[in-house]
């Protein structure tokens, strides 16, 4: 088998770096390259260029290969002082930004923070929704249950928490989630919490090899991450969430947004 080329994807923006790093997984259209993915926000001034320009140099003379500059960086002087040093640059000003402005006719906005500038309500409302994620978490409280959008559900470790708290961060949405358990599998329905609550309902599941990866890294040794209960925990998930008619989608190789994409669109029918 091939030996990966190792090379250094720097993500550098004069802000969070949510824009810039959001273009990640562009990386993983080239599998035979081995990333690695070095974050650099709030970079807005000479010295913080300065120190990212080592960076980059120090990158390049540790892998033999000039690294992948995927820049956000709105001040002109800035973003030409940065590319100084020796990399490939893919500069979201120069590339995306700019042009549409010729096209549109106007001069774009550069400041920090402007593609995911929040105001009022839409702030408020995925604040909201982040507090309603984690306390509704694993099935943590009934109360207020009647306000969520959507409702994971699925075995332990099937990526239930973190795409509940991805949508509430990007998207507002108000999601709870709920783990099937073995008394859920013996009476053969959903917990009965959730009954009234079908039209919401969506879950994920997991190959049994990865689930047992993720379990044994929790829980060592164990009957809870055996591939044997793994294999049978899946498969009555899955009997009884196509028996009730609940659509799914499978986490083992979606991402976080990819499986929210999936849910979102499914909300939209």
């Amino acid at each position: 088998m091939t030996e990966k080329i190792k090379r250094a994807a720097f993500f550098i923006s004069d802000g969070t770096g949510i824009t810039a790093g959001s273009l990640g997984g562009l990386l993983a259209h080239f599998p035979e390259t081995d990333f690695e993915q070095i974050r650099i926000p709030f970079t807005d001034s000479i010295s913080k260029i300065e120190d990212a320009q080592k960076r980059i140099v120090n990158a390049k003379l540790a892998t033999g290969q000039r690294p992948v500059v995927i820049m956000s960086i709105g001040d002109t002087n800035l973003a030409s002082e940065l590319k100084q040093v020796d990399a490939y640059y893919v500069d979201l000003f120069e590339s995306f930004i700019h042009p549409l402005g010729r096209e549109l006719n106007q001069t774009a906005l550069t400041r920090p923070g402007v593609s995911h500038s929040i105001k009022g309500a839409n702030y408020g409302s995925r604040m909201e929704a982040i507090n309603f994620a984690l306390g509704h978490d694993d099935g943590m409280t009934h109360s207020g249950l009647n306000q969520a959008q959507v409702i994971l559900i699925g075995v332990s470790r099937s990526g239930k928490t973190p795409t509940s708290i991805y949508l509430a961060m990007q998207f507002g949405i108000k999601a709870a989630n709920y783990p099937l358990i073995p008394e859920d599998f013996e009476r053969g329905s959903l917990p009965p919490i959730l009954e009234g609550y079908l039209d919401k309902i969506f879950g994920l599941t997991i190959r049994p090899e990865r689930l047992h990866s993720l379990r044994s890294e929790r829980r060592p040794n164990s009957h809870y991450a055996s591939l044997a209960n793994c294999r049978e925990e899946i498969l009555k998930a899955e009997t009884l969430m196509k028996k009730i008619g609940i659509p799914m989608a499978e986490s083992t190789s979606r991402s976080v947004e990819e499986l929210s994409a999936i849910i979102i669109q499914h909300m939209k029918n």
